[in-house]
């Protein structure tokens, strides 16, 4: 799997000097041989891939689903629910209750209860069947998530629970219901990928105060700091203890989003082609995996 990663350029300062002639051409239609053959190994319609969008609070993931979108037609994004979590009606009065508020103005009493809904919408939106129009394309169709039942665990309950607002009865029983839901849904949660948006949390806070969301006004940069401490243990370092197998040897794509790349066209133009790569690169090692496997059973 380390070569795979080597194969997917990681985006840094330095984004601009990568594959910017590439993506032209690809913007133009001309497709690079490589990338023909990798799209071509199976004659079967592409089965739908999946792929998470993982970062900080603030750091443009909607802002970058939404380029995905509009550059992808065979993309689909599902929008990260927060809807859900602020509009919970509460019978038989029907009254509506915030939770992300009440879990931002009272992490102590309500960040377990957060943390279990929150993974269920979640859960929820992973779930959902494929739109018809990603079951007949022609190219490479992928389900974007902005973040996923994996990153609800370790990264936001796991640092709730190292904050001591989830206690460790609450983190024993969270983590026993998420290992039994996502073992029982197995391939049905399963990424193809993963794209970590990697930027300073000094930049993150400085969008979070510019969208001006009412529920994260009381956030503070310490915060956000730990929360990308967390991402950087997970995605980059990878010292997180992860329980599942699958999840260990996925591709993380890094992306330089400390770049304001919703302003810059040339960013416009990159970002959509690296995960493209990552999502190619992931079929191709699949593929010649899978042939592997059929080579060993013919020989038993």
């Amino acid at each position: 799997m380390s070569a795979l990663l080597c194969r997917v350029p990681t985006c840094t300062a330095g984004l601009k000097r990568f594959g910017f002639d590439t993506m032209m051409a690809q913007r133009s239609g001309r497709l690079g041989a490589s990338c023909s053959r990798c799209l071509s190994v199976s004659a079967r319609p592409a089965p739908v891939k999946r792929v998470s969008i993982e970062g900080n609070i603030a750091v443009g993931k909607s802002t970058f689903s939404r380029l995905l979108q509009s550059a992808c037609s065979d993309w689909e994004v599902m929008a990260e629910p927060v809807s859900r979590w602020q509009n919970i009606e509460t019978p038989p009065q029907t009254t509506v209750s915030n939770l992300l508020q009440m879990m931002y103005q009272d992490p102590q009493r309500w960040s377990y209860t957060f943390q279990t809904f929150s993974c269920m919408s979640r859960l929820r939106t992973q779930l959902q069947p494929p739109p018809a129009r990603l079951l007949g394309s022609e190219g490479t169709p992928v389900q974007v998530y902005e973040r996923s039942v994996y990153s609800d665990r370790y990264i936001f309950a796991l640092n709730m629970f190292e904050l001591g607002c989830i206690n460790s009865t609450e983190w024993a029983v969270y983590q026993d219901w998420h290992s039994l839901l996502v073992e029982e849904f197995g391939h049905q949660v399963e990424l193809e990928g993963i794209i970590y948006l990697r930027a300073p949390p000094q930049k993150c806070m400085e969008r979070l105060e510019r969208r001006g969301r009412a529920e994260e006004e009381g956030v503070k940069l310490d915060y956000l700091d730990k929360l990308h401490v967390q991402h950087e243990r997970w995605l980059v370092e990878k010292s997180t203890e992860i329980h599942f197998e699958k999840l260990k040897q996925i591709p993380v794509l890094q992306l330089d989003a400390s770049v304001e790349f919703q302003r810059d066209p040339e960013v416009d133009l990159l970002f959509p082609l690296r995960t493209s790569r990552l999502l190619i690169s992931y079929s191709v090692l699949t593929f010649r995996l899978s042939s592997r496997r059929r080579k060993m059973d013919d020989l038993v």
